[in-house]
């Protein structure tokens, strides 16, 4: 089987937690025996040599609607289904902020598009999108898709409720490199014991707030990531707001052992966002030994459920107390043993296989 996988342009140059996704599906796939190559949506693709295509983010409809298009080859999306909703709704000044309250969620998904071709060159990939706008474009790729793989049954149901589309799907998890468990990481005195925040900084991320609520405290945090494309001057609030504190650094990204050998020396990781499908990086640190706050808002709970400890993204004392609550609170082994279990590479691309095989086997059918 070979399988071609197609997703944003930014995928490797504004790296997410779909960039982590997609590869860690591809390395686990090829290890069943699966051909998996990654395309970015603006590079050509040889449709024939694929038994069927892979999209991610189906709130980016403007990457795939060119391929579907020029090609009858049976499709599956990994939906990353992320509301920006509430944040776009609180936070968003000025004429951004004035467009919020004008618009709907999927007319300033629409908008979005065409800031990102005049801010970035970043092209919409079809006069499709253009004509029929956002939300009548994701609601073809829902008819159209073989099949929907989304990371939580929350997600799904949070899709069908707002396109009012039903599709048939399988639940592929978000999960943890089983790999970065067999190691031996070594002991970091700087991060011993310390809080640690790793995420894209954005505002839909809230580190604005997390600096706010643990500033001057006796938390040392480390805040480690790369602002968004769009978002620098997020990213220079954070910065500011962390200057002349002795117990809080922003930092750039860290990767490979450096990232994990933090998780394994600190005490707590968290991800106050407006919303969150998952937290990647919160299931990383948590298989690592970190106790684990995370937003209440998204599809968390399905992963996390009551072996985290939730806050609310607007209020930095709830930030504060859920940081406090896990920090003086044991590590749970359990935890550790159910994402081992539950939500690893090895299992999503196992998931992912068994969904590729339900849609070829019913192409088949129809031949």
């Amino acid at each position: 089987m070979k399988v071609a996988f197609i997703a944003r342009t930014t995928l490797y140059t504004s790296p997410g937690g779909d960039t982590h996704q997609i590869d860690m599906t591809a390395r686990y796939l090829r290890r069943l025996n699966v051909g998996v190559d990654i395309y970015l949506a603006d590079e050509t693709v040889n449709y024939v040599q694929y038994d069927l295509l892979h999209f991610f983010n189906i709130i980016r409809p403007a990457d795939v609607l060119p391929h579907i298009r020029n090609t009858s080859k049976p499709f599956v999306i990994s939906t990353i289904f992320v509301d920006y909703g509430e944040f776009e709704k609180k936070n968003r000044k000025g004429i951004a902020g004035i467009a919020t309250r004008l618009f709907s969620a999927d007319g300033l998904e629409y908008l979005k598009v065409f800031a990102r071709w005049v801010k970035n060159g970043d092209r919409p990939g079809s006069m499709a999108y253009i004509w029929n706008g956002h939300r009548r474009s994701v609601q073809k790729l829902i008819r159209e898709a073989a099949m929907l793989l989304p990371n939580s049954h929350s997600e799904y149901k949070r899709l069908e409720e707002k396109y009012q589309i039903r599709q048939a799907y399988h639940l592929v998890p978000n999960g943890i490199d089983t790999d970065i468990c067999q190691k031996e990481y070594p002991e970091l005195p700087e991060y011993k014991n310390a809080v640690l925040c790793m995420a894209r900084i954005e505002g839909r991320k809230n580190q604005l707030h997390l600096i706010q609520a643990l500033k001057n405290t006796s938390y040392r945090l480390f805040i480690h990531g790369k602002p968004s494309p769009n978002h620098q001057g997020y990213y220079e609030q954070c910065v500011a707001a962390a200057a002349g504190s002795d117990n809080i650094r922003v930092k750039s990204w860290l990767d490979g052992d450096g990232l994990y050998a933090a998780y394994y020396n600190a005490k707590v990781h968290i991800l106050p966002s407006y919303f969150e499908t998952t937290g990647l990086s919160s299931l990383e640190a948590a298989v690592m030994g970190c106790n684990i706050v995370i937003t209440d808002k998204g599809d968390t709970r399905e992963y996390f459920g009551d072996d985290a400890w939730y806050c609310n993204p607007d209020d930095p004392d709830s930030i504060r107390q859920a940081v406090e609550a896990a920090w003086v609170a044991p590590y749970n082994e359990a935890f550790r043993e159910r994402i081992l279990k539950e939500f690893t590479w090895e299992r999503a691309a196992q998931e992912t296989l068994a969904a590729y095989k339900k849609v070829l086997t019913r192409e088949n059918e129809l031949i």
